[in-house]
């Protein structure tokens, strides 16, 4: 881990319409640590996500990865740089395995093309097999392999969420952004589902978390950005947002707590 910021967002603004969604948030991240956005409903939360990922432009400001521009990029471009993410609906592909839900994360940055892998030329059928390889144990770091083979929308709502993060993780990620992951999980999946962000943590990739659920950003997280309304009211860490006046009045309140 190093001092030097990996991501940084500097003065990001954005509209929609005449509504200003994202008004001067700034924020840097370093590497290898797990750091929170929260906010209340409507505080720009995943438009911000939307913007660092490629989904949307912004409307001026900076977003720097690994020392290079990155704002106004394409998703396809920022993905191949090291950036990969995660959704707070469910996006599995219907009619597909656990196992090949997972292989698409990573065809994104394959070598071989559309005609070496209809033509089975021996390096696409080499590399698909590496891609298997790589997608099971993908799965059995995350505690699932034997999912393997069951198709992805038959599966609990809990399960899908850690299916979505191991496609994500397929693409090899630096930097992984997770939308909300404990959304709709018992008080128990929401416990593993941290031990799994952790451990993803642990074994090397930085992560930028959105999500509700206070006992689990305060348990797992490094440092902590609050946004409200579309700008930044405080930054820094579990133990110094918990006690922002600030914070407290506008977004934890009396769950400050229980957090």
């Amino acid at each position: 881990m190093t001092d030097a910021p990996f991501l940084e967002v500097r003065d990001l603004q954005h509209w929609f319409g005449g509504l200003h969604v994202i008004g001067g948030v700034g924020f840097s991240c370093r590497q290898g640590i797990i750091k929170a956005i929260i906010g209340p409903n409507g505080a720009g939360k995943t438009t911000l996500f939307n913007l660092i990922s490629g989904a949307i432009p912004p409307a001026s400001g900076s977003i720097s990865f690994l020392g290079e521009e990155i704002a106004g990029s394409p998703a396809h471009r920022i993905a191949w740089k090291g950036i990969s993410r995660t959704f707070q609906a469910s996006r599995l592909f219907p009619g597909m395995t656990v196992l090949e839900n997972v292989m698409t994360g990573r065809h994104t940055a394959s070598r071989s093309g559309f005609l070496s892998c209809m033509f089975a030329r021996p390096r696409a059928l080499r590399e698909e097999r590496e891609i298997r390889d790589a997608a099971m144990d993908i799965l059995s770091r995350l505690g699932i392999a034997e999912l393997a083979g069951k198709d992805g929308h038959s599966l609990p709502f809990g399960r899908q969420r850690i299916v979505e993060i191991a496609r994500a993780l397929a693409a090899r990620p630096r930097l992984l952004l997770l939308d909300e992951p404990a959304c709709g999980l018992t008080m128990r999946e929401t416990e593993e589902m941290g031990e799994r962000i952790t451990g993803i943590r642990d074994a090397g990739t930085t992560i930028l978390i959105v999500e509700h659920d206070m006992s689990l950003v305060m348990g797992i997280s490094d440092e902590v950005v609050v946004l409200s309304y579309g700008r930044k009211i405080a930054e820094g860490a579990p133990r110094e947002i918990q006690s922002n006046p600030e914070v407290v009045e506008i977004y934890l309140g009396s769950e400050t707590g229980n957090a």
